[in-house]
């Protein structure tokens, strides 16, 4: 016989091999299946019990241990941004010393229920690189869009963005409150929001503040009497050109068109620092709040799914072990 002949037997014999073993394999694994679906056929009963009682049991376990989180959006106002976050940094120490007199004392009323404090910016590039508020003029935003770009060069946009150095000069930040029971504005939201604006640095700022906008629309007030008397004139004026020569020149030295530019240009500041008295109304001004959602991350609020499974994982393990054991005490027996 030649060489390639055996050559070509060898071949046929390791196919035939691998094929039957590739055969073995999957009988092996249809055999498993088949046994397992009769586990669990045999045993119906048992599974459905485990599953109804942990189901049942786990509903009650999430109804007495749901996680609410409240949401409230905040604007630190006169660069309090900084001093935002170590106040709410406060809060969270205290709470993880359990300081439950800290938190009556600044008038919250069910300390106990707060399970977590925390503090994030609100992401809003849009807003931070073309704002057209009072308080950021063009310059300003020309700049922060150079920030943007000079800090992105070298890294990812979407870290820089996201990135402790941008997010603190964002104009708002959620305030996240976790707790075990609802809670409401007036017991924990609202102390909570008194206690962020005692500072009486901040509080000096916006008084100052406060009285530079009165005086500022007080005087926009008088010129824009001013100019609506001017205006009148005007108007009495051109009526009575009109009845006795029908025909009206208008000179160009009066500037009546730069008078009333200036007239709307001073009334839409007005309604800006009409709107900035509202919006610098606080240190620390509430935006918005969403309270009491169902806390859904992670494993809250999931038990009556998981338990059921739990029970059938401990059951199936018991089995086999019980399984285990007693093959290996009959092999044990065996050899004696």
């Amino acid at each position: 016989m030649s060489a390639t002949s055996q050559n070509t037997d060898n071949q046929e014999i390791d196919l035939s091999q691998i094929s039957k073993k590739i055969g073995g394999f999957f009988d092996a694994l249809a055999t498993a299946f088949f046994r397992s679906i009769l586990f669990f056929r045999k045993r119906a009963l048992i599974f459905i019990v485990l599953i109804l009682t942990g189901g049942i049991l786990g509903y009650y376990i999430d109804r007495e241990t749901t996680i609410y989180q409240s949401e409230v959006i905040v604007s630190p106002n006169f660069g309090s941004v900084d001093y935002l976050y170590a106040k709410v940094e406060l809060l969270e120490s205290k709470l993880a010393e359990q300081d439950t007199l800290f938190f009556k004392s600044i008038g919250v009323k069910n300390p106990k229920q707060i399970v977590k404090i925390e503090i994030e910016p609100v992401i809003d590039i849009y807003n931070f690189v073309a704002s057209n508020t009072a308080n950021v003029n063009n310059a300003q935003n020309t700049q922060n869009f150079e920030l943007i770009k000079l800090l992105s060069e070298d890294g990812d946009v979407n870290k820089v963005i996201t990135g402790k150095i941008t997010s603190r000069n964002y104009s708002r930040h959620s305030i996240i409150i976790n707790s075990k029971g609802k809670i409401s504005n007036k017991e924990t939201v609202d102390p909570l929001l008194v206690f962020m604006n005692q500072n009486k640095h901040y509080q000096d700022i916006q008084k100052v503040f406060f009285k530079n906008i009165q005086v500022k629309i007080k005087q926009n007030q008088n010129i824009i009497a001013e100019i609506n008397d001017i205006l009148n004139q005007f108007s009495l004026t051109s009526s009575t050109s009109q009845k006795s020569n029908n025909l009206v020149y208008y000179n160009d030295n009066t500037q009546l068109n730069d008078i009333i530019k200036t007239k709307n240009n001073l009334t839409q500041e007005l309604g800006t620092l009409s709107l900035d008295l509202i919006s610098f109304n606080d240190v620390i001004l509430k935006n918005s709040d969403v309270l009491n959602i169902i806390n859904k991350k992670g494993l809250n609020n999931k038990t009556k799914l998981i338990l059921p499974l739990f029970f059938i994982f401990i059951y199936i393990a018991f089995y086999f072990f019980r399984s285990f054991y007693r093959n290996q005490t009959e092999k044990a027996a065996s050899n004696k």
